[in-house]
């Protein structure tokens, strides 16, 4: 029995002092973790261009199409699809053989009448006839001679001709086929392409923010004062020569909403063609903006927002609008100032009102592009 009891009180004992031991452990204050380090910048205004890419079709400055004045049937194609050609150059000629016996029929009613004229002339000098069938005869012969002309008209225009210097394009007729002046294709179109057009469009809001952009007190000093353009080839290459803008629709299409834009490209080296697509590159200047590496914002319920460093380096959240983006940056609009500091990456980690330890980072620094280390 004393062994029992001897047992059970040193087991007591031994339960007593660890759960002291316990207690000390627990009454130990913990030690906070200190903040964790982000990279921070001052923000600073600079003066960036950024590009839109617009749609373009391309046209030759002249586009020419060519139709036939008189019916008949093709009799020969003297040019190719491409082939560059001359203003007057013979084009297609159509079949004459019908035509040339209605002039040969036209001819001799000519001479005909010219005989009847000739004969009455004496007669009406001697006062045998009336003056009036003199009068008669030279109208029957103008009738005669203006009919005769206008077939003779007809084998000239036979002979179809290009009406300007330029390059032929698809050829939609060939020989045999029956063409008249009311067909609503044309044989072919002759293209200028020594400068060309390029037509793109803006919608409403695009347009207002160029004519806002734009030096000048009208249209014409706008347009003028407008950027140089670029031109992205189909292959994806960008075109040698630096376009202006010309002109516009100056009325916004209310079916589409957009504004159509008219801009010339000179073509030295006959790269462009009639046809030709592409894109404008238009180039937008923002002076003394605020811009912020896009790798420091982050979404939230549609808004684009951003970590600014606050007191006792504390970060809060804030809704920055964007008006618009070059390369890897964005330009503000309003949220931010020169005056704040910002954190530039790491954002995902963070949560408003989270304490950081900040590591500052020159403002050039941090909106360089990273590097991509892995392409496709």
């Amino acid at each position: 029995m004393r062994k029992n009891r001897l047992y059970t009180l040193l087991t007591l004992s031994l339960v007593l002092v660890v759960l002291s031991c316990g207690n000390s452990e627990e009454n130990k204050p913990v030690a906070e973790a200190p903040p964790a380090p982000f990279p921070v910048t001052q923000i600073q205004n600079k003066t960036v261009i950024g590009y839109t890419d617009y749609p373009a079709t391309i046209e030759g400055v002249v586009n020419s199409d060519v139709r036939a004045k008189t019916s008949g049937y093709i009799e020969k194609v003297y040019v190719d699809e491409g082939q560059k050609v001359r203003k007057g150059q013979a084009l297609f000629k159509l079949e004459t053989q019908s035509l040339s016996q209605d002039a040969g029929a036209a001819k001799a009613r000519v001479n005909v009448a010219q005989v009847e004229v000739n004969k009455l002339i004496p007669l009406v000098e001697k006062n045998i006839i009336s003056p009036v069938q003199l009068e008669t005869a030279k109208a029957n012969l103008a009738q005669a001679k203006a009919n005769y002309s206008g077939v003779t008209a007809n084998i000239g225009y036979a002979t179809i001709k290009s009406p300007i210097d330029g390059y032929v394009g698809s050829i939609n007729f060939r020989e045999g086929a029956l063409i008249s002046p009311n067909d609503v294709t044309p044989l072919t179109t002759v293209s200028e392409i020594d400068q060309v057009y390029a037509f793109f469009s803006f919608n409403e809001a695009q347009y207002i923010d160029h004519l806002q952009r734009s030096e000048g007190k009208t249209k014409e000093e706008r347009i003028k004062n407008s950027p140089d353009l670029s031109l992205i080839l189909a292959n994806g290459k960008e075109y040698s020569e630096k376009g202006r803008i010309q002109t516009s629709t100056g009325q916004i299409n209310q079916n589409t909403g957009t504004i159509k834009i008219r801009a010339a490209f000179d073509n030295p080296n006959e790269i462009l063609t009639n046809g030709n697509s592409g894109k404008i590159r238009f180039p937008i200047e923002y002076k003394d903006a605020i811009v912020v590496p896009q790798t420091a914002t982050f979404e939230q319920q549609g808004n684009v927002m951003i970590f600014k460093l606050g007191k006792d380096n504390k970060i809060e959240t804030t809704i920055i609008k964007i008006k618009g983006s070059v390369d890897n940056l964005y330009v503000v609009e309003s949220g931010i100032d020169a005056n704040d500091k910002i954190v530039v990456s790491g954002v995902g980690k963070l949560r408003n009102g989270m304490k950081i330890s900040p590591q500052d980072i020159p403002f050039e620094e941090a909106i360089k592009p990273v590097a991509t280390l892995f392409k496709n």
